[in-house]
């Protein structure tokens, strides 16, 4: 048995699943401690299904902690930044473009020292290992905990940054690192935006996962847990811990998965509908379709792997106003069962126009009935307008497609959807995240530049499909169900030798074995 869990800034869902049958569900508040909120939500399942914890095989955990901290600039730590550039390296200073907010948050600790390869791993310049020791000591005194290295093309050639890590472990032996060739993809000032983060909620990390860990053993469930990441894919405790930056977006991105599963479909719209927004994605070949841009988090541009999401102010919390001209962003959230009119509140939401207009059965109908039939139809007007015009943003062609809602609030959604083949709410569609949680897979992923004139485009694209499948059965996949579901080729015109950026991902089922498997067991 797989037990899904998905910690929301509002609810905390947890899903039990026997096979591909759902034996128990449920939502729950989610709690500051985190912790408290996991107990409830699977003491919940634990209650409703009558299973015994030896009965769980394993746990997978989604969870949006490090996202809102980032972006709320809470409980982040001070971090130290070595970028390995000079001399090349002085146009565009680190940190530039960072919100003043998350500037102060996390100090303006910045060594510049020499070093950096070219593109083809050759060296640019010897690392300085006397400037890295310095910028090490100088943290030393600060107090830092936490440092982050980047360097020029280090995901082409990683032995400057390696190196650097030494020798600042080798001044400060407690510290925390965070390499940039570990986290981001070629360009630098991304890359190293994300290495920043990531060290800025290194040791919120550890929190985290400690705090999922205590959760599991208060409960008695021994079996081996996971934490999802933003690719649709699974990491260990241990790796979390390292990379939390890996988790922003795995609660729309575990929506996602869900939505696959449930509705079978590869490849289609999915809308996820929730109390105060809606995230809109692309299934490509049943996964999100991943952004090609990069992304902002936070007033913050970086790099790594992020689903292309649109987010819309629009949920079962929505606020109406207007005589239903408008609906959004402002909501009620996690109060809707004490402020929308359907609960005896005084709050005119958008489940209050639902219910009003018989979509859904909720609350007390009877308080809603006297809404005015031209409000009604206005505010449904807009709400379907705005999802019409965020699924069209979404399309990458004319051509319809299907459309798949889920989350809560899919009860919003009643008529067609220009562009759209067919609207489907599959059964189960309101805890879709906790469902894509419990049936994530494991990814391997290789981002790097070959140069097609000295191995040839097929020898190259062979072996970066060969290290990702790789990659993919070290991380705990099933070796024979590992298959490579994306390759892209990024040619490098300004670049000589016939250089190529392949991006090559491969993914496969969790090796699951009854009470083991290659997560962490909770003792």
């Amino acid at each position: 048995m797989r037990l899904g869990v998905d910690v929301g800034g509002t609810n905390t869902d947890a899903v039990l699943m026997d096979g591909r049958d759902v034996v128990a569900f449920t939502k729950s508040p989610t709690t500051e401690d985190v912790g408290s909120g996991i107990i409830a939500s699977i003491g919940t399942i634990m209650e409703k299904s009558r299973v015994v914890p030896e009965a769980i095989d394993v746990v997978m955990i989604g969870t949006t902690h490090f996202t809102n901290a980032f972006v709320e600039a809470k409980r982040l730590l001070e971090v130290g930044l070595i970028r390995i550039s000079l001399p090349s390296g002085t146009g565009i200073p680190p940190l530039i473009d960072w919100p003043d907010r998350l500037r102060q948050a996390i100090g303006q600790h910045v060594y510049q020292v020499g070093g950096g390869y070219q593109f083809d791993g050759r060296d640019n310049a010897p690392l300085d290992e006397i400037a890295v020791a310095e910028a090490a000591r100088d943290m030393r005194r600060k107090g830092l905990r936490s440092v982050a290295i980047a360097g020029v093309f280090s995901p082409i050639n990683a032995d400057q940054e390696e190196r650097a890590a030494a020798i600042v472990r080798n001044e400060i032996p407690d510290v925390l690192i965070s390499l940039s060739r570990n986290i981001g993809r070629i360009g630098l000032l991304e890359r190293e935006n994300a290495a920043i983060m990531n060290a800025s909620l290194a040791e919120m990390s550890i929190n985290v996962v400690r705090s999922f860990r205590n959760a599991l053993t208060s409960l008695k469930i021994t079996a081996p847990f996971y934490i999802s990441q933003n690719d649709g894919t699974l990491m260990i405790a241990a790796f979390v811990e390292k990379y939390p930056v890996l988790t922003f977006a795995s609660g729309p991105t575990n929506s996602m998965r869900g939505a696959a599963y449930l509705s079978g479909a590869m490849n289609a719209i999915v809308a996820d509908i929730g109390g105060t927004t809606t995230d809109v994605g692309v299934l490509a070949n049943g996964f999100p379709r991943e952004s090609s841009l990069t992304v902002d988090i936070g007033g913050v541009r970086t790099n790594f792997r992020m689903p292309d999401i649109l987010a819309i102010g629009l949920g079962g919390g929505s606020l109406v106003a207007g005589d239903g001209m408008s609906v959004g962003p402002e909501s009620v959230g996690f109060r809707l069962t004490e402020k929308a009119c359907v609960f005896g509140g005084d709050t005119l939401t958008a489940s209050d126009i639902a219910a009003a207009a018989g979509q859904v059965s909720m609350g007390d109908p009877g308080l809603v009935k006297c809404l005015d039939t031209r409000l009604i139809n206005c505010a449904l007007d807009t709400i379907h307008r705005k999802l019409a015009e965020a699924v069209d943003r979404m399309k990458s062609s004319s051509s319809a497609v299907p459309l798949i809602l889920v989350g809560g609030g899919s009860v919003l959604i009643s008529r067609p959807i220009p562009g759209i083949s067919e609207v489907v709410i599959p059964n189960h569609a309101a805890v879709a995240n906790a469902i894509g949680a419990a049936f994530a897979q494991v990814g391997g992923e290789v981002d790097r530049v070959f140069s097609y004139e000295t191995l040839g485009r097929e020898r190259a694209i062979e072996d970066a499909r060969a290290e990702a499948t790789a990659q993919a059965v070290a991380a705990g996949a099933e070796p024979q169900s590992v298959e490579v579901v994306d390759v892209e080729e990024f040619p490098l015109q300004y670049v000589p030798g016939g250089a190529v950026r392949l991006r090559v991902r491969a993914v496969g089922e969790l090796r699951i074995e009854t009470h083991g498997g290659q997560g962490e067991r909770v003792a």
